[in-house]
């Protein structure tokens, strides 16, 4: 007995050297990969390029728009002078444009995102009849191109008497069917049904516990909503250009468009930088939409991963 027990004291140490020295530890750095490197740095280039360009081409004339490089400053840059020229063209039109489209854009977003928060928060907390039909058809109106709505929607507001006003803009842009789907799939896991049920044992309403419970747990949602509906409203172009007629009812899109009308025509009231200011107000109208993505950053990528995480 005592021969067999040394023996086998022996023999464990030189099996467990052998195991650590079969397994491989892992390496605490992680590994680079220089093709996905390359890749990344080429998707980069080609999304700030054009971001570039219009950095570069708002610091020229129209002469020095076609006559130097397209990706280098002028010999004489103006960017200060083609801002002013902008704000002062037309009595100053531009920028009741920038202030029409910071209106449609921000009364459309909040509006949009409260909606779909509301909605969203039913289908995941309440079960009713047709409750898989009616997400279904939510689901569906998500593939429908907006462009295919907007001549409807315009004999509809024309029939109403909307036409050629603000919420002719802001009404159809309350509307959003992804962002209704996202709060539901958020909602799902952001709002405890044992929270709802603590809520109602202490006597409050439902509407209560969606203003104050629900809506405060799904704020990361209702940014993601609110910039994507921003983002949607501030670079829409055919609803705007079918339903308003006034110039001064204008947003960006549309009021920069008529200036690019203008320079390509020479129509009245035409200049010869024309080109120059068309260029310099599309710096112009990022700027807002650069700001309130780096201010709600982070807000946005919680939104988009949290509810896609099952806890």
């Amino acid at each position: 007995m005592t021969t067999v027990t040394s023996a086998a004291s022996t023999e464990a140490p030189v099996k467990r050297v052998d195991a650590e020295t079969r397994v491989p530890r892992r390496s605490s750095t992680r590994r680079r990969s220089t093709p996905l490197t390359i890749a990344m740095l080429a998707v980069l280039a080609y999304f700030l390029l054009p971001l570039f360009w219009l950095l570069i081409a708002s610091t020229k004339s129209t002469q020095d728009l076609f006559n130097s490089f397209g990706l280098w400053f002028s010999h004489a840059p103006q960017l200060l002078s083609n801002i002013k020229a902008t704000f002062t063209q037309d009595d100053g039109v531009f920028g009741r444009w920038l202030l029409n489209t910071v209106l449609y854009a921000g009364a459309s977003a909040l509006g949009a995102a409260l909606l779909a928060a509301a909605a969203g928060y039913g289908f995941a907390k309440y079960r009713f009849r047709g409750h898989g039909a009616a997400f279904n058809l939510v689901l569906g109106a998500i593939m429908i191109p907006t462009t295919a709505l907007a001549i409807p929607t315009y004999l509809l507001f024309a029939k109403a008497g909307l036409v050629n006003t603000p919420w002719a803009v802001i009404l159809p842009s309350l509307i959003s069917p992804f962002g209704l789907y996202l709060m539901r799939i958020y909602a799902e896991d952001a709002v405890p049904d044992s929270l709802i049920e603590a809520a109602r044992m202490d006597g409050a309403g439902e509407f209560r516990i969606f203003c104050t419970i629900g809506l405060r747990l799904l704020a990361p949602g209702l940014v993601t909503v609110i910039l994507f509906t921003l983002v949607a409203t501030w670079n829409n172009y055919f609803l705007p250009l079918i339903m308003l007629n006034d110039p001064n009812l204008y947003p960006i899109t549309v009021g920069l468009s008529s200036w690019a009308a203008q320079a390509q025509n020479g129509g009245a009231g035409a200049s010869s930088d024309m080109l120059a200011l068309v260029v310099t107000g599309s710096l112009i109208s990022i700027i807002p939409l650069v700001l309130a993505f780096l201010l709600l950053q982070r807000y946005w990528q919680s939104g988009l991963a949290t509810g896609g995480v099952k806890q």
